[in-house]
């Protein structure tokens, strides 16, 4: 389906190619940063620490779009980057109740508007997470209250966008030891979508258009 569809023709089939909503514990397939560069995956690497982040699809009048977050400044890690809003699972939480709970603490978002309706792939970042992306249909009429000890703003981007793959991009970074890293990239104006994100996007984009990764 053109992912410039109208939000109510795309909501039941986005909603047919997700996972249901149970916690896919440590089984099942993955996708992980190291898709890209599988020499680099060290082979005694710790226990991965459970998250879950929420992909929230905006149903605009004018189409859907993918509401993001830019990580503050003042952050140890991932300083800047373009992220969904989420974090690390606290004890007995599932990946939608940590979704929920990192959202509203992030940027406010009410878990009234969002409509939870499946599961991505969990995705394996090399700063050593399993992240369960938790994918919500959000309701218009929601207000925001960032935090800016985490958050530096929210934005929205056109799913649209996200979806066409003339907009993946395929980079690379060359890091001190040597190593060259190659990524998904989604620049969207002034926002560089890229790393961990941009790789999760990408795996929406393959389960709804059935495209492997090249």
């Amino acid at each position: 389906m053109n992912p410039g569809a109208r939000p109510e023709d795309l909501r039941d089939w986005i909603s047919a190619h997700l996972d249901p909503l149970v916690d896919l514990g440590a089984v099942g397939r993955v996708q992980s940063d190291y898709d890209l560069n599988p020499t680099l995956r060290p082979g005694d690497a710790p226990p991965l620490r459970p998250a879950a982040v929420l992909a929230p699809l905006v149903e605009r009048p004018d189409g859907l779009s993918v509401l993001l977050t830019r990580r503050a400044d003042t952050l140890r890690q991932h300083t800047g980057q373009i992220a969904f809003p989420g974090g690390r699972c606290d004890p007995g939480e599932t990946p939608v109740q940590t979704a929920l709970r990192e959202a509203q603490e992030e940027i406010g978002l009410d878990p009234s508007f969002v409509e939870v309706v499946g599961l991505l792939t969990p995705y394996e970042t090399v700063t050593g997470y399993r992240v369960v992306p938790v994918v919500g249909f959000v309701r218009p009429g929601f207000t925001l209250e960032i935090n800016h000890q985490e958050v530096a703003e929210a934005f929205e981007t056109p799913f649209e966008f996200l979806m066409n793959v003339a907009n993946h991009q395929r980079q690379h970074r060359d890091g001190a030891d040597g190593h060259r890293r190659y990524f998904y990239a989604m620049p969207y104006e002034d926002y560089f979508i890229w790393g961990a994100t941009a790789g999760m996007l990408r795996g929406l984009y393959e389960r709804l258009y059935g495209e492997a990764v090249a």
